[in-house]
């Protein structure tokens, strides 16, 4: 009974450490993701976005994987104002490129990879690389493919005539509701950080380690086992790495890229956002086309590795 008491102490003691210092070392870059969404949702028009990208549709392309590095929006956000910039006008595979690189290619994702893994540069500019490449083929293939409205409601049906402009509001309001909305996207991004946090402590301290091990040899195994995960955690962007990097020693550098890439791009929570947006048949078309895109140039990344 001494025994297993001890035991218990001991995973326990394990369990929380790892628990605190996944969520103490995320939390910081969670933190400057809220800032710069509610900085964006409040002061900056979903007008402005449309009239940036060029109409040539190669340039529009390339300009809309790009947006990221200047509006780093989490990808909990990135959804509701693609289906404004849609209703207005905008071409859809131009948003699809925009939902799927913007909460990678953002400074503040960067630099959180960056913080996981300054000892392994060459899983920061994989994922970089591999998520700007997966959108514009991605955006290609809904550029060839996607010839309807792939929006469940009109615009006029979602908005009305109750759309009212933040310029309209006065300083203080604009103030009260840029806070509002920073507090809420906090307290809506963190409890799946929790919850991702919660899972990853508990794996690391209740699951035997060879049992990971023998799914991260695998050359097929692995990808499927971290895209999985990766759909099932629903972590954002912003703290993904810090998960990922705790698996480092047990998973191929390819599948680590899987987890990284697939999960922003498509989990669990922003398939019920997406499914709330969107035509179920255009949402089974694009979670396609993501989950191919992505496992075959991660798969591709283990062989240069």
């Amino acid at each position: 009974m001494a025994d297993l008491s001890l035991d218990y102490s001991a995973n326990l003691l394990t369990f929380k450490t790892m628990f605190i210092s996944i969520f103490l070392e995320a939390l910081p870059f969670i933190l400057m993701g809220v800032f710069f969404s509610a900085l964006l949702q409040m002061f900056v028009s979903e007008q402005l976005l449309a009239r940036i990208i060029p109409k040539n549709p190669i340039l529009g392309m390339l300009c809309a994987s790009l947006l990221g590095f200047i509006f780093p929006i989490c990808e909990c956000g990135m959804i509701p104002v693609i289906r404004r910039l849609i209703s207005k006008g905008m071409p859809v595979y131009i948003a699809v490129i925009f939902i799927l690189s913007g909460p990678i290619l953002n400074p503040i994702v960067f630099f959180a990879t960056y913080t996981a893994f300054r000892s392994r540069p060459e899983v920061i500019y994989s994922r970089m690389g591999l998520a700007l490449i997966a959108s514009l083929v991605i955006g290609m293939l809904v550029y060839r493919f996607i010839r309807y409205n792939p929006l469940r409601l009109s615009a006029e049906t979602m908005y009305g005539d109750q759309n009212v402009e933040t310029t309209h509001q006065r300083i203080g309001e604009k103030f009260t509701s840029f806070f509002m909305h920073m507090i809420n996207e906090f307290f809506e991004m963190s409890k799946y950080l929790i919850f991702g946090a919660f899972v990853t402590a508990l794996i690391h301290t209740f699951v035997n380690t060879s049992q990971l091990l023998a799914y991260g040899q695998g050359t097929i195994n692995s990808h499927l086992f971290m895209a999985g995960f990766a759909y099932v955690l629903s972590i954002c962007s912003t703290s993904d790495a810090f998960v990922a990097s705790s698996f480092v020693n047990t998973f191929s550098t390819g599948s680590l890229i899987t987890f990284l890439v697939l999960g922003p791009m498509l989990d669990f929570k922003s398939t019920l956002m997406l499914l709330s947006v969107f035509k179920t048949k255009f949402v089974i078309s694009l979670s396609t086309m993501i989950v191919i895109t992505v496992l075959v140039l991660s798969i591709g990344l283990d062989f240069l590795f």
